[in-house]
């Protein structure tokens, strides 16, 4: 069964996500930084309300994945609330300084994580030799390895895509960055059973006010009045495809 994960900025975003059919909600905050962890107050709300898998990702900050000591604890704690709340999965992954998979350090996550499904996220996209890492990871037991195929985007990671679903016999391969109801079909032809969109949209600010030259941020063209969400009809859109591209199913 082909199955779609969205990432979601947001708890709104993933009720959204939810009602137009995606099996499986990614929990992030902070678009620009590429996914950040979601705040508590977002965590407890996306327990309550939200029936599919939501599956929080675990980064302390943007940038690479190589962490310092702090860093690492904050992982550490972050999991712990993670599995307080009874998430069924997280996202997590971290690298050594020479773009391996750290694997003290993720043996003592994996042991955090029991009887949590783990994806090693796109930090998988950085590191230096991806049929290593996929032997690795396959020995901590991760549940499904995020990625592009060390590309910018995973159709341009097609042949890694399709080499590691090959190889794999452990975590699931999932397709992400780039993948859209325009691409789907490549993906399902190559083989892959998981795929992950933002299947997002800019949406307008409810503001009629709209104060001019503030940002708040150091990016002085960023647009304070809209925002990143989910598109829900592309989404279920998505989710169509899939369904009608499903192998058939013997009895």
């Amino acid at each position: 069964m082909l199955k779609l994960e969205v990432c979601c900025y947001g708890v709104d975003c993933a009720l959204t996500a939810e009602s137009a059919g995606a099996d499986r909600i990614e929990l992030c905050a902070s678009p620009a930084e590429g996914g950040l962890t979601p705040s508590a107050g977002a965590l407890h709300l996306a327990r309550q309300r939200v029936r599919v898998p939501v599956h929080p990702i675990v980064r302390p900050r943007g940038g690479d994945f190589c962490y310092s000591a702090i860093e690492f604890e904050q992982i550490k704690s972050d999991i712990a609330l993670l599995r307080e709340l009874q998430f069924p999965g997280l996202v997590v992954g971290i690298l050594d300084a020479d773009g391996h998979i750290d694997l003290p350090r993720m043996q003592q996550l994996m042991a955090l994580c029991d009887g949590m499904a783990v994806t090693f996220h796109r930090a998988f996209d950085l590191c230096h030799s991806p049929l290593t890492a996929l032997e690795q990871l396959t020995d901590l037991g991760v549940a499904r390895i995020l990625t592009s195929g060390q590309q910018q985007s995973a159709e341009s990671g097609l042949p890694l895509l399709r080499e590691l679903n090959h190889l794999t016999r452990g975590p699931k391969i999932m397709a992400g960055a780039g993948v859209r109801l325009s691409n789907l079909q490549k993906f399902i032809d190559a083989g892959l059973t998981e795929l992950h969109s933002s299947a997002s949209q800019r949406v307008p600010s409810l503001m009629r006010y709209r104060k001019a030259g503030v940002s708040m941020c150091s990016e002085t063209e960023n647009d304070e009045f809209s925002r990143t969400a989910v598109d829900g009809d592309v989404v279920a859109a998505m989710k169509s495809a899939m369904l009608f591209s499903s192998p058939v199913r013997v009895a």
